[in-house]
């Protein structure tokens, strides 16, 4: 850049003036070198002209790319701060939608709720007298009675109350502790529990749970889900079941078959629920978490008595007109056969005061006149009453002889 700039005024291709701007000026005064990466200085003397005595000192070569300077007019700036501004506006509408979403729930679940604890206001289920925590031994010491606790959510796969109940009863007889079931046989345990569902696999669960719970948890039970879940037979479903019965910990709903058919009837999600677990994860994502501790217990005697698995007595539910479920055809049949069945006991003829025997005819079989001994005779009689009972068949049987 020296050299540029002497024979550049010495040659006269250049004014002085603007050698001299050129000179001062930051482009011409750094100079990187190539080899360290370090800025150095050129201490250079310029005599740009006897004449003007001008010298140029500490003149620097500039070897690095300046930057681009942005030019900004006025409307493009204000184009600009307009465009921001929307994206902003847009984030904040995404950012109120996604919480919309997150507060999503079904319509018509607070009154659908609000009536199965009014059908559930008796307590009079299976469940209410034969539930997990209700047919361990209470009196018997914390370790004991959360052991008992689990044996008994693990006995209730795929088996009715009743039969985990009997179940239960012998084994607390047998002796139900960690010692007495690890010192019992395979056989003897599997007649104690027997008809349980799939009672030889259980058995085998609760030996081997048994033996974990001795050697890893000193006799007592794990206190989180994970590591409940982490026994042989236990699923999420009895792990959150077991924090709340046996730890008094609310971790999560416990999700079984009457929470799972129950919920999906009445529509509570976005979409429809295939296994238990989706059932759970997505209950939990709308349901305050004050109705979790009570949502088990209350669907399964409501699904127990009344919303049943296979013919659910839809005419004897309040949420009749509100589940999207309810089967309209069976509500219609059932109020036609009530409204017959009280018409019909209406009209029914009493023998003693209604029946004129003089309008009375009494059709007999003939092969059964001669029998001197009728053991059961059946006599079709046609009444004609005033009231118009017109088409009724009473069966009369005659007195012994």
């Amino acid at each position: 850049m020296t050299i540029f700039l002497k024979s550049a005024l010495y040659g006269g291709c250049l004014p002085i003036r603007i050698c001299h701007i050129m000179s001062k000026s930051s482009y011409f005064t750094r100079a990187k070198n190539k080899t360290t990466g370090k800025v150095t200085e050129i201490d250079t003397e310029i005599n740009v002209n006897k004449h003007t005595n001008v010298v140029v000192k500490g003149l620097k070569a500039f070897a690095a790319k300046r930057k681009h300077i942005k030019i900004e007019y006025e409307d493009q700036k204000n184009s600009s701060v307009k465009q921001e501004a929307a994206k902003q506006k847009k984030k904040s509408d995404n950012i109120e939608v996604d919480v919309k979403r997150e507060k999503w729930e079904p319509p018509n679940w607070r009154n659908q709720l609000k009536n199965i604890y009014q059908m559930r206001s008796r307590r009079d289920a299976p469940v209410d007298t034969m539930g997990c925590d209700v047919i361990s031994d209470t009196q018997a010491s914390p370790e004991v009675f959360r052991y008992q606790v689990l044996l008994s959510l693990m006995l209730s796969s795929q088996t009715k109350d009743q039969v985990t109940s009997a179940a239960m009863a012998k084994l607390r007889q047998h002796g139900c502790n960690i010692d007495n079931i690890l010192a019992t046989s395979d056989d003897k345990l599997g007649q104690l529990i027997y008809p349980v569902g799939f009672w030889r696999r259980k058995v085998e669960y609760i030996k081997r749970t048994s033996e974990i719970l001795r050697s890893k948890y000193e006799k007592d039970i794990p206190g989180s889900v994970e590591d409940l879940c982490k026994l042989p037979g236990v699923g999420p479903k009895m792990a959150h079941l077991v924090m709340k019965c046996a730890w008094n910990v609310m971790s999560g709903i416990g999700v079984d078959t009457h929470v799972h058919r129950i919920t999906n009837r009445l529509h509570w999600f976005k979409k429809p629920t295939k296994q238990p677990e989706q059932t759970r994860i997505a209950l939990e994502e709308w349901l305050p978490r004050d109705y979790w501790h009570d949502i088990n217990h209350l669907l399964v005697g409501f699904g127990q008595q009344t919303c049943l698995p296979v013919g659910p007595k839809c005419h004897q539910c309040l949420n009749q007109n509100i589940c999207p479920s309810a089967s309209r055809s069976s509500v219609k049949q059932k109020g036609k056969a009530k409204v017959k069945q009280e018409a019909l006991k209406e009209s029914v003829v009493s023998t003693e005061e209604d029946v004129d025997l003089s309008d009375i005819k009494c059709e007999v079989d003939a092969s059964c006149i001669d029998d001197e001994h009728l053991s059961s005779t059946e006599a079709t009689v046609r009444s004609r009453s005033s009231r118009g009972c017109q088409g009724i068949l009473i069966k009369q049987e005659p007195d012994d002889v």
